[in-house]
């Protein structure tokens, strides 16, 4: 008997795909399956990618069995086939994932010092691509004030922020209470450079996680992030959520890495919303003109500094991109 379902894909490696099947009434309803891609996807230049939802097809005849007589997938794959990739929320080039609802962009307070410009273009990467950015102040043991200031900044532009630390666990179950609060259903990542203590701090989060997170930490230690595959880990407690392990994430290329313009980027800064339309010119850049209303916000203290220059500084980066960057 041909059935179809549709699932998850949360790990994709030489062509074949483990799917985390949605709950149904086929013979592999609620389950997880190694299925390859229909051979026409290639022509057609489609490439599945961890975090698509996808329908798959099998005949029940063609089925591997367990030790019990149950229908099983085979390792490679045979019998079932991804038919379809349901419509995307967002795609990422690098990462390559698709379906990404949130990041969490983790950098300290101290040691190493944050650099809030590098923070600033991750937010506007995932305000442009749909991703609800969540912004974690880490090592607040360190330089409490300090972690505080920017809870502040962030919380004040409109971000869920927290400041917290891992070591010490300050602050970590009020995360935890938002991730209970907020993940149902949901996908995410966690973003962040070596030394800011993601690891730390994804052991604390998540014990119970599947994947040790040592080797998450050792991926993303070694510096060089030249592995390119992304896998997707339930998060026990939390039904329908994912993380995922993205080690692309430690690493920011903005110029090649976006693929948004000059002109989007002011819809990327959440706190100018309410400013735009409002200047004297109708084609502002938002950067130096007089009678600017976002200048005049800054000014006034209802937008941070830190994020105009930070607005400033992706504006005349993108002013130099050209289409062959796009690559």
């Amino acid at each position: 008997m041909q059935y179809e379902e549709n699932g998850k894909l949360i790990r994709g490696v030489g062509g074949l795909y483990e799917i985390a099947l949605n709950e149904g009434e086929t013979p592999l309803s609620g389950r997880r399956i190694t299925a390859r891609a229909k051979g026409n996807f290639r022509h057609e230049g489609i490439t599945p990618l961890v975090g698509d939802a996808v329908r798959v097809a099998f005949d029940e005849g063609s089925l591997s069995r367990d030790e019990t007589g149950r229908p099983c997938s085979s390792s490679d794959g045979g019998g079932i086939v991804i038919e379809e990739i349901l419509p995307r929320k967002n795609a990422l080039i690098r990462p390559p994932m698709a379906n990404l609802d949130d990041l969490f962009i983790t950098f300290a307070a101290a040691h190493p010092a944050p650099v809030l410009e590098t923070v600033d273009k991750l937010i506007s990467i995932a305000e442009y691509n749909g991703i609800e950015p969540v912004v974690i102040i880490g090592k607040r043991d360190m330089a409490p004030d300090y972690a505080d200031e920017l809870k502040k900044l962030y919380t004040c532009a409109g971000f869920s922020a927290f400041s917290l630390s891992a070591d010490t666990c300050e602050g970590v179950e009020e995360l935890r209470a938002f991730l209970a609060a907020h993940m149902t259903g949901r996908t995410a990542a966690f973003a962040g450079a070596s030394g800011v203590g993601k690891s730390t701090l994804l052991n604390a989060l998540f014990p119970d996680l599947s994947l040790q997170t040592g080797e998450i930490s050792r991926r993303i230690e070694r510096g060089k992030h030249t592995t390119r595959r992304v896998e997707l880990y339930p998060i026990a407690g939390i039904e329908g959520a994912y993380i995922a392990d993205t080690p692309g994430f430690s690493m920011l290329d903005f110029v090649r890495f976006d693929f948004f313009s000059k002109e989007d980027l002011a819809g990327t800064m959440r706190e100018f919303s309410p400013y735009i339309g409002a200047c004297r010119y109708k084609k502002c850049t938002h950067t130096r003109e007089e009678g600017c209303a976002i200048l005049a916000a800054v000014q006034a203290g209802d937008i941070a500094p830190t994020r105009h220059r930070s607005f400033v500084t992706m504006y005349d980066a993108l002013k130099t991109k050209h289409d062959w960057s796009k690559k």
